[in-house]
């Protein structure tokens, strides 16, 4: 089983996706390709992909029981002591960056100006 989802790539692309695979939703390809079929349709998702994402699953004889594989996603998968996991960077930093928390704002809030002064 083999499963290809893309994200902002051309229509062209998936186009020529559906020759192979089902497209179950938009952007989302099921099938079951041979391997060297499934490796000629990621190396062609890989060169046409534009400024899009896209991300490869397929079955494989591991503890997991199956692979992915990932293309100008933000999320890259990592081997961790035999197991695939996905490494996900941290929302809103840079790698490295460390975070230094906002000092709490002085004063009443609105809302509990409102409360004991009313709406003037």
């Amino acid at each position: 089983m083999t499963v290809i989802i893309l994200a902002n790539c051309p229509s062209g692309l998936r186009g020529f996706l559906t020759r192979w695979l089902l497209e179950i939703s938009p952007g989302v390809f099921l099938g079951a390709p041979s391997a060297r079929v499934r490796d000629i349709l990621w190396a062609e998702v890989r060169q046409y992909s534009g400024k899009g994402r896209a991300l490869l699953a397929y079955q494989t004889n591991n503890e997991q029981g199956f692979t992915f594989e990932s293309h100008d996603h933000a999320w890259h998968p990592i081997d961790h002591e035999g197991l695939t996991l996905i490494h996900r960077p941290s929302a809103g930093r840079p790698t490295g960056e460390t975070r230094t928390p906002n000092p709490p704002r002085q004063g009443w809030s609105k809302a509990a100006k409102r409360r004991r002064f009313g709406n003037r």
